[in-house]
């Protein structure tokens, strides 16, 4: 019998509620959260929400995909920078891969990212979906 992976359970404060680290001494935003600044070496910080609204900033479409996301090819991959200053990188979906263009206003939007096994057990995440979708 399959479980359910354990790095799903650690991962669902910032999968599903879009937390990062705020580090206090140099005012930088963290996604998925750290313990430490890479750059400061502050562990000073508080957690927040990331904004669910930004602009792409560069992208690649994969055309030939891995085996499990093999039926959704050709599919969007991009980095986003939300209105916080931070860059987070999704899947962009709800639109043509050919109309994805650097600096499309995008919102995140929670959808089911895979299922794990052969029990099918979902998965969910963030996604990019076009402003005007």
């Amino acid at each position: 019998m399959t479980m359910f992976s354990s790095r799903n359970w650690r991962e669902y404060p910032h999968r599903y509620r879009l937390e990062a680290s705020k580090f206090k001494k140099s005012g930088k935003t963290y996604f998925p959260k750290r313990m430490v600044d890479p750059e400061t070496g502050d562990t000073e910080q508080e957690t927040v929400n990331l904004p669910d609204t930004g602009k792409i900033v560069t992208y690649t479409v994969i055309r030939i995909a891995p085996g499990q996301w093999g039926d959704q090819s050709p599919y969007g991959l991009a980095i986003a920078e939300l209105t916080d200053g931070t860059r987070l990188m999704a899947q962009v979906t709800d639109c043509d891969v050919e109309k994805i263009k650097i600096g499309m206003e995008v919102r995140i939007e929670f959808r089911r990212v895979q299922s794990e096994g052969h029990h099918g057990v979902l998965s969910y995440g963030y996604k990019f979906v076009p402003k005007w979708y």
